[in-house]
């Protein structure tokens, strides 16, 4: 009886790490949560221009263009793993209050865009996102901030590792924001399921603590040591892991609500670090 028991244990358990390798793109990109738009920037009394992204494989992506009248400089908004581009209104309207004209884009099967997310997809989408700031809005190099907020921090700072040779150049971004960074998907994820090997499960890597280390651009790293969903050691270790250049902004509030929780703390500490770090103009 013990011996059938424990098998039985073991069946399970065996069956559990199967289905934890087979869903794992379904349990990281959760695309299918929220596809449906729930609003626009006008709802917040912004002004905004839908605009089409084009990937480097033929994807349309979906995304909003928000021009400042008088701006310190533009934003590239890279959003968590949740939900669409019409869930940040109250992020835009925060960013806009800071003088930044925001390009905020659904990276591909999330909203209304094309395609199914991938971790070498979201890369892609993130370079037709700096591509349209540099191409179509005629945004110099030097007046974009990169934004990523959760898993969007680690696309960010993938993006910005890639843009480093432009950046030897003086073409790299004015600065990057990582909002609620984590390590990379294995560590996190062995973090959550310490009861799995997940860290030899995970065939995503997202690299976020290698890539800051590479990154030339002035570096912000806001975190909440409330945060429920990504413990504040794991963004504490990807600002230890960076250059010289940066700065730790600690908030208060939820995963997904620090942000609101933190003002105006929050945008205090984004309006100094554009300033005094990156060396933008006030708003």
């Amino acid at each position: 009886m013990l011996l059938r028991w424990m098998a039985g244990i073991a069946l399970v358990y065996l069956l559990v790490v199967g289905l934890a390798w087979a869903f794992q793109a379904r349990l990281l990109y959760l695309s299918h949560m929220g596809r449906e738009h729930v609003g626009t920037p006008a709802d917040r009394g912004l002004a905004w221009a839908a605009v089409t992204l084009k990937t480097e494989d033929g994807l349309a992506l979906d995304a909003w263009w928000l021009p400042h009248d008088s701006p310190r400089a533009s934003l590239l908004f890279l959003h968590g793993n949740a939900g669409n581009i019409s869930h940040r209104l109250d992020s835009l309207r925060q960013f806009h209050r800071l003088g930044l004209s925001v390009l905020i884009l659904d990276y591909r099967g999330y909203g209304r865009s094309e395609g199914q997310p991938s971790e070498t997809g979201l890369a892609m989408d993130a370079r037709a996102g700096w591509r349209w700031l540099r191409e179509e809005a005629d945004q110099p190099p030097g007046d974009v901030v990169l934004f990523g907020r959760s898993l969007g921090a680690a696309v960010a700072a993938e993006l910005a590792v890639g843009l480093e040779s432009e950046a030897r150049e003086g073409q790299g971004p004015a600065a990057v924001i990582l909002e609620s960074p984590f390590r990379s998907v294995p560590a996190l994820a062995q973090r959550l399921y310490p009861f799995l090997p997940a860290r030899w499960l995970a065939r995503f890597s997202h690299d976020t603590e290698t890539h800051v280390e590479n990154i030339a651009a002035p570096l912000l790293v806001i975190h909440s040591r409330d945060d429920e969903i990504i413990p504040f050691a794991e963004g504490d270790a990807v600002y230890q892991s960076a250059r010289q250049s940066k700065r730790l902004l600690e908030i208060r509030g939820g995963h997904n609500t620090g942000f609101l929780e933190s003002e105006p703390d929050y945008s205090a500490g984004i309006d100094a670090f554009l300033t005094n770090q990156a060396n933008l103009p006030p708003p």
